[in-house]
């Protein structure tokens, strides 16, 4: 999962950073709204954490250019003004929750997993796809009720279709999803995943749940209920 931190202070910016990387998340941080923008441009970010008082681009602006390009993926506002009118011009602006400073780097952690949840339908602890069953708390699945022992990779891949049924999956979105910034990010990985997956949830071959499509990525077809 990829969070976007969009902050100027420099020491609260590594602590955030530090913090959502110890928790598994992929960060990309900014300094400025331009900064995050280009960003925003370049990655598949799952939210994005934005400071209001920024130089230059302030936060009020950059939710309304990323919500003006189309920019769906969930923000979180951090605020050190304590007015309610700069929270609900955020929140009009396109954001979707608020943190004042200073606050509980769990609280932190909670709005960020609740907002995530929420955009991805994850409001439940148990998903299914036709005979497939993802527990997202504990990360186990469950092919027509039998565990199905699935690597941490596998697991993150089967999570990211499951949240985007009938969608279009890119390569590239996977390797973003699955990866940090290193630079030996191999898109074969992506294949080896993809045809284990297959084996373990369709071992007979009658379901099919991911499609191939080519020069273009992968699809998920079974809706999740």
């Amino acid at each position: 999962m990829r969070v976007l931190i969009v902050e100027d202070d420099m020491e609260l910016q590594g602590q955030l950073q530090r913090r959502l990387q110890r928790a598994d998340f992929h960060v990309n941080v900014a300094g400025d709204g331009a900064e995050a923008l280009f960003y925003a441009g370049q990655y598949t970010l799952d939210l994005a954490i934005i400071d209001l008082g920024l130089p230059g681009i302030d936060g009020i602006e950059l939710i309304k250019r990323l919500r003006q390009e189309g920019r769906d993926f969930p923000i979180l506002i951090l605020t050190a003004r304590s007015g309610w009118k700069e929270k609900v011009a955020g929140l009009d602006a396109g954001a979707d929750d608020y943190l004042t400073k200073p606050f509980q780097a769990e609280e932190l952690t909670a709005r960020i997993n609740a907002l995530v949840r929420r955009a991805t339908g994850y409001g439940q602890k148990l998903l299914t796809a036709g005979p497939i069953a993802l527990d997202t708390i504990n990360s186990i699945v469950y092919l027509d009720g039998e565990e199905v022992t699935l690597t941490a990779f596998e697991f993150k891949v089967l999570d990211y279709f499951i949240g985007r049924p009938r969608k279009v999956i890119t390569k590239f979105m996977l390797i973003d999803h699955l990866y940090d910034d290193a630079p030996d990010r191999e898109s074969n990985v992506i294949e080896v995943i993809i045809a284990r997956l297959r084996k373990k949830l369709d071992p007979d071959g009658s379901l099919q749940p991911i499609e191939t499509l080519r020069g273009r990525g992968y699809r998920f077809l079974i809706e999740t209920s």
